[in-house]
């Protein structure tokens, strides 16, 4: 067989069988590499063409190579932004410094905190455009980081020391940094950053190491997280302004870290194509499914892991709220740090899950769908609303009874089951959103994603906040609860109710099976659409050769089962042996 045959045989057989090598990451596995992926390059030896032509060389380990300053930022950003939301409550109620404070109510500085988090998970349709039309990822990133959120996060900053913006504490510039710059630089950071960690590595031959990337990435999320809800709020309870100067810094440092690994990216220009619904279809020769997966499409799914996430954002408020009537920790730890216990769960059990249960599962062969680890994420989820509901009646009757607060570690298991179900639920949301959408639209089918993990679920908690105020109203009728005679007199129990109602109802969505087999029948669309264009023009100019039905499609196997001849373009009929092999 000539090599060029066996390069087409070898696309072919990459287009049912995906045996195109796909863990590319050692010099020695070169060789096994064809030569349309070789660019000749020493630090970039592979090489992939995109359907523009644009010419990309990567490196055989880009996590050492070019993520790792990504996953630095990424790192850094998640501590200065947690650090500084699971801190914001408590900020505004003035528990932190009684005489320079907001003046909000427990309530409204909820609303408050929500508000911003959905600004910040609804604002990644802007970084979106700026990535895929304008700027593209790198320049959008830079963006984001010096224009935005630094500025925004320092004007907090400084809006806690006292009498720097006038006399009276200045609410417009708390207004301007938590619900406009800082919440608009952290929607541009997170829709680009985990694509472009992503991109860093070959779209085929490395699309294995991709899967571990984002589970690396969610890791390097958490761990900045768990410091930063860790350090920033012990900090906050001696001095709030020290404990916000230190996430600036450090988002400084790692914007400048950033910057250093400049000359090591995968730089994709911008497509300069806004949005579109629309699926576009290749040549029905070569294959019969869609170039692309719509924005609709990827939405419909990610929209998926709204009930769990509504839940999930009770984290930073109502859970702080509850939280605020308890007893500190050894003294040192209040509910400002049981925020770090989210990501204590994790990454422990994160790492069970992926040591043991998903292994476990592939030695029998039994792959989890997309649609059911939504469901299990909700029914963590679940778990964690029951419990704060327990807490809730342990708060009132030992208060009841005794006239004491209980200890905040009560907490605790409502913490790590969110956490536990963070890793079947968002992983699975980020790392779907990607593989799913064509590659002029990853940020924006990122920012998709985004807006279903944190956009429509603070907008639901926000109308729910509103709706169900008579609950966190005490026996005065306002809503200042953060005292334990005030939130003793309130009926915060309900308001969970209503959130394990929607837990449940994510449970049930979620496992129907015309979801699952929805889901499932997209993730397989966009598996077999990812083929290097060249590999492509290479199936069609030897297209005759091909088989009329091909395995991949309905009617092929529909056809096999009448134990009829296979038909190929070219008018033969090959039976006999060959048709045997292939049925077999």
């Amino acid at each position: 067989m000539t090599k060029s045959n066996s390069n087409i045989d070898e696309t072919k057989e990459c287009q049912s069988n995906d045996a195109l090598p796909r863990n590319i990451h050692e010099e020695s596995q070169l060789s096994h590499v064809p030569e349309e992926f070789l660019s000749g390059c020493k630090h970039r030896p592979l090489l992939h063409i995109d359907d523009l032509g644009n010419r990309f060389k990567y490196a055989l380990q880009p996590m050492l190579y070019s993520v790792i300053f990504i996953f630095i930022i990424e790192l850094l950003e998640r501590f200065s932004y947690y650090g500084v939301s699971s801190t914001q409550t408590m900020n505004l109620t003035g528990a932190y410094n009684k005489d320079w404070n907001a003046g909000f109510t427990s309530i409204k500085a909820s609303s408050f905190v929500s508000i911003s988090t959905m600004v910040a998970y609804t604002t990644p349709f802007i970084g979106a455009v700026f990535a895929d039309s304008l700027l593209g990822d790198y320049k959008s990133m830079i963006l984001g980081l010096f224009l935005f959120y630094l500025p925004g996060i320092v004007m907090l900053t400084l809006s806690t020391v006292p009498h720097f913006f006038g006399h009276e504490f200045n609410e417009n510039i708390v207004i301007l940094s938590v619900l406009v710059l800082w919440p608009l630089g952290t929607g541009t950071i997170k829709s680009i950053v985990n694509v472009f960690g992503a991109k860093q590595f070959h779209p085929l031959l490395q699309s294995s190491l991709i899967e571990s990337y984002y589970v690396n990435f969610y890791m390097c999320i958490n761990i900045g997280a768990l410091a930063g809800v860790a350090i920033v709020p012990i900090i906050a309870q001696h001095n709030i302004t020290m404990a916000y100067a230190l996430p600036c810094s450090l988002i400084t440092i790692g914007g400048i870290l950033f910057l250093a690994g400049t000359q090591r990216y995968v730089k994709s220009p911008p497509r300069g194509v806004m949005f579109s619904f629309k699926c576009k279809s290749t040549n029905q020769e070569i294959s019969e499914a869609p170039e692309s997966i719509s924005l609709l499409t990827i939405f419909r799914i990610t929209i998926l892991i709204v009930p769990f996430c509504v839940g999930y954002n009770q984290l930073p408020t109502t859970f702080v709220v509850q939280g605020m009537v308890m007893d500190k920790a050894f003294g040192i730890f209040d509910v400002g740090s049981m925020n770090s216990l989210d990501s204590v769960g994790i990454l422990l059990f994160g790492y069970i899950t992926a040591s043991f249960i998903y292994p476990g599962l592939a030695r029998r062969n039994i792959k989890l769908p997309t649609s059911y680890k939504f469901a299990i994420g909700s029914a963590f989820g679940s778990l964690a609303i029951m419990w704060a509901i327990f807490v809730d009646r342990k708060i009132h009757a030992t208060y009841d009874t005794y006239g004491t607060k209980i200890n905040v570690l009560w907490q605790a298991p409502s913490y790590l089951l969110i956490g536990w179900g963070e890793i079947f639920a968002v992983s699975a949301s980020y790392e779907v959103a990607f593989k799913a959408s064509s590659p002029d639209k990853k940020v924006l089918a990122s920012a998709t994603n985004i807006f279903c993990v944190g956009g429509i679920p603070n907008l639901i908690c926000i109308f729910l906040y509103h709706s169900c105020s008579s609950w966190f109203q005490n026996s005065q009728g306002n809503t200042n609860i953060q005292h334990i005679e005030d939130y003793a007199t309130a009926k915060v129990e309900n308001y969970f109710l209503v959130l394990l109602g929607i837990m449940i109802l994510g449970i049930c969505i979620n496992t129907l099976p015309v979801v699952r087999d929805f889901v499932t029948s997209v993730e397989q669309q966009a598996a077999d659409i990812i083929l290097n264009p060249e590999a492509k023009k290479s199936v069609q100019k030897n297209d005759e050769e091909a088989p009329l039905l091909t395995p991949q499609s309905k009617r092929y196997r529909s056809y096999t089962q009448r134990n009829l001849p296979n038909l190929y373009k070219m008018g033969s009929m090959r039976a006999g042996q060959a048709q045997n092999s292939i049925a077999d």
